[in-house]
């Protein structure tokens, strides 16, 4: 008789970074390493842009509806950001953890928290850093970014900042290809890690190898 297929548990990798660290761009590079990752796809109240699909980049939903999912417990995490709404959809997500699939996921430091209460076995998650705060300025002003605007998102990502030891890992962005390699090797062990790994639970009974 062969032995049963190896099998683990998904997990939840959560990537959270000040705007300008390059945490999209990670996310993005991520996902077209690693075939076996798949982004989580938030629901939101906001309309759909030139281009966005349903179930791709959101789940597009009124205001009462979205308001009905948070009742109901059918978001592990959610938000309102500049007046419009952003949360994660359960079932989708659960339903990939029981089958072994990992689930990237680019959301916040308060996304973060409510994800690790409501999955608390489930989630490793990585900050990133940029080099400097000087060089997170000089990246938002190389973007085209006005003053203002400048000055806003600074403002926040000092407060972003203020929240990395919150998070299992830390990761400088100082060159893309070093710190998307380093979000990958945190990935791989995460896979590795013995409490994830059910398909060990089969030596310690005796039937593996029947």
């Amino acid at each position: 008789m062969n032995s049963p297929a190896p099998a683990r548990r998904g997990l939840c990798l959560v990537l959270s970074a000040p705007s300008g660290a390059g945490k999209s761009t990670i996310t993005r590079a991520l996902l077209a390493r690693e075939p076996g990752l798949a982004l989580s796809v938030s629901v939101t109240t906001r309309l759909p842009r030139a281009g966005e699909q349903e179930g791709v980049h959101y789940f597009f939903r009124d205001q009462a509806a979205f308001d009905a999912m948070a009742g109901r417990g059918d978001l592990l995490e959610w938000a309102r950001v500049f007046d419009r709404c952003y949360g994660t959809p359960r079932a989708p997500v659960e339903q990939a953890l029981a089958e072994g699939r990992d689930v990237v996921f680019d959301i916040d430091w308060q996304g973060h928290r409510q994800l690790r209460r409501a999955l608390p076995g489930d989630v490793v998650s990585v900050f990133i850093l940029p080099p400097s705060i000087e060089e997170l300025d000089d990246r938002l002003r190389r973007r085209g970014d006005d003053p203002a605007q400048v000055s806003r998102r600074m403002h926040a990502a000092r407060e972003e900042i203020s929240h990395w030891r919150e998070f299992d890992h830390v990761v400088v962005n100082a060159d893309l290809e070093r710190a998307t390699g380093s979000v990958s090797a945190i990935l791989c062990a995460a896979r590795l890690a013995t409490p994830r790994q059910v398909w060990l639970t089969a030596i310690g009974s005796g039937t593996a190898g029947c």
